[in-house]
């Protein structure tokens, strides 16, 4: 790998605008000027209001629809050539598994398509079933599974192939909060053990600064990047991280970006007299717990 190839980002979006047409003939505008850069190994967040373009963007960037304007680099190619050479992989909100299929028979569709065989399709699959703890489950069925079960199939079938990109599209908003945390701390262990470069669409900010090392936050639509939080809470991350006065200051930080609110906006002046003091940790938390609204 030369030093360039080395420098380039998994990613690079320029100029990226989006619009959809209207019944009337005119056009709605979903993205505007989207620039953004996703080094290797990084987990990003986007995270938004309903409709601001999330999952279009991720759909871009996994050419699954065209940008309107613009340019889209994955691993120094174009979107469609990335795909092409299967550079990533996805996992979408529903599972979207066959019914018909074993849990490894799920996992081992993607080898096949690609003419993987014998020992190194076995292989992969005995891998992928070890990452996301299904080993014991091959042979049941997806209705066998609980959601969070299935989603890790998913998750193993987008990463039976080694992309180098993983694309998750609120994989586990369907799930109830206990599942979607536990779920949370599995990605990052999968995250961690293979050292992907992940870009995770969420309305959950939580979510968003438990699992990133920078969350996108973007405005309503037409979406553009107003605002991108460094979340830099240690790794590895627990259920602990989620408790320390750091991840209430960074839940804050992202909802009031949500908010349109720039982060240093509402500090009061401590060289004013008779100025409130700063928020105290406990009242950042208390300000974190509430709503986005």
């Amino acid at each position: 790998m030369t030093d360039a190839t080395a420098d380039r980002p998994v990613v690079h979006l320029s100029g990226l605008d989006k619009s959809f047409p209207t019944k009337g003939g005119g056009e709605t505008a979903a993205l505007q000027g989207i620039d953004l850069d996703v080094q290797t190994g990084e987990f990003i967040s986007l995270i938004g209001p309903s409709g601001c373009g999330k999952s279009t963007l991720l759909r871009i960037v996994g050419d699954l629809i065209e940008p309107t304007a613009g340019s889209v680099e994955v691993n120094g190619k174009s979107a469609r050539q990335a795909r092409v050479d299967r550079d990533y992989g996805i996992v979408f909100q529903a599972p979207v598994l066959f019914d018909w299929r074993s849990v490894e028979a799920n996992v081992r569709l993607p080898l096949e398509i690609s003419g993987v065989t014998g020992a190194e399709r076995d292989k992969r699959i005995d891998e992928m079933l070890d990452l996301v703890e299904l080993s014991g489950f091959r042979d049941h069925y997806p209705h066998q599974l609980s959601g969070g079960m299935q989603q890790r199939v998913a998750i193993a079938r987008a990463l039976a192939l080694q992309p180098a990109l993983l694309l998750m599209d609120e994989p586990f908003g369907a799930l109830d909060e206990m599942t979607r945390e536990r779920l949370n701390a599995e990605v990052l262990r999968i995250w961690r053990a293979t050292g992907k470069t992940v870009i995770f669409v969420t309305h959950s900010i939580p979510e968003a600064v438990f699992l990133s090392t920078r969350a996108v936050v973007m405005s309503p639509r037409p979406g553009r990047i107003s605002h991108v939080v460094d979340v830099d809470l240690p790794q590895p991350r627990s259920e602990d991280s989620r408790e320390t006065d750091r991840y209430y200051e960074l839940v804050t930080e992202v909802r009031e970006a949500l908010r349109g609110r720039t982060p240093d906006a509402d500090k009061p002046d401590t060289d004013t007299p008779g100025t409130d003091e700063p928020a105290s940790p406990s009242q950042e938390r208390a300000r974190a717990e509430g709503s986005f609204g």
